[in-house]
């Protein structure tokens, strides 16, 4: 492929308030953790602060669920938001930095931030007892994004 057609589909660079309207706006992403040698990627419902923190909540069934072992194991995680209209047509962001269990007296922060744009899917039974909900906290330090020039 010509290097000119790069250029196509590599995307021009988001600048930081870009980024954050569309993390603002999209509300889902691929939470991606690692226990120090497998990679584990999940898709999140988020809450975005506008500034330097996402946050979302685990919904732990029984003891403790495959997301949560994970995340107590990861050092950096990143997030992963995009949305495709087209294949002219594109935005994704990256957002990377330590992950946090936020203790439930400090949830205030993150019930605003969810309450704001975070997303809930009902795959959920009413019928499976769960024995709380955990919240955590990305610590964003690297964040980036790129977008189509459509």
């Amino acid at each position: 492929m010509a290097p000119e057609k790069f250029a196509e589909i590599e995307g021009i660079e988001m600048d930081r308030e870009d980024v954050d309207t569309f993390l603002r706006e999209q509300g889902v992403g691929v939470l991606s953790l690692t226990d120090g040698q497998e990679a584990y990627g999940v898709p999140v419902s988020f809450g975005y602060d506008g500034e330097d923190s996402l946050y979302f909540v685990f919904l732990r069934i029984g003891e403790q669920s495959k997301k949560e072992q994970f995340a107590e194991q990861t050092g950096r995680a990143s997030l992963t938001v995009y949305d495709v209209t087209s294949k002219h047509v594109w935005t994704s962001v990256i957002a990377a930095g330590s992950i946090r269990q936020i203790p439930d007296e400090d949830w205030d922060e993150l019930e605003d931030a969810i309450e704001d744009n975070a997303w809930y899917p009902s795959l959920f039974s009413e019928a499976i007892p769960m024995q709380d909900i955990v919240g955590w906290e990305l610590q964003i330090d690297e964040l980036t994004g790129q977008q189509s020039e459509g």
